[in-house]
């Protein structure tokens, strides 16, 4: 039985692997199970990180500021 004097619960958000909710001991994930699915995404690089820095910035092939590194230099 629930009190009626006590405040509504607020919805749990989904889990974002499932999308059941989530569980206190699991958050964000509703199960274990969940939050090793994730992990092993991370670990297989399904997701990444964007790096921002500017020695990461991938130019494009035709863009003359991009340097071969097989080319000859002098």
């Amino acid at each position: 039985m629930t009190d009626p004097t006590s405040p509504p619960s607020a919805p749990r958000p989904p889990c974002p692997t499932c999308g059941r909710p989530a569980e206190t001991a699991f958050r964000p994930f509703c199960s274990k199970r969940c939050a090793d699915i994730d992990l092993g995404r991370w670990f297989s690089e399904q997701y990444r990180v964007p790096d921002r820095s500017e020695d990461a910035q991938i130019f494009d092939e035709n863009d003359p500021r991009r340097v071969d590194p097989d080319d000859e230099v002098g």
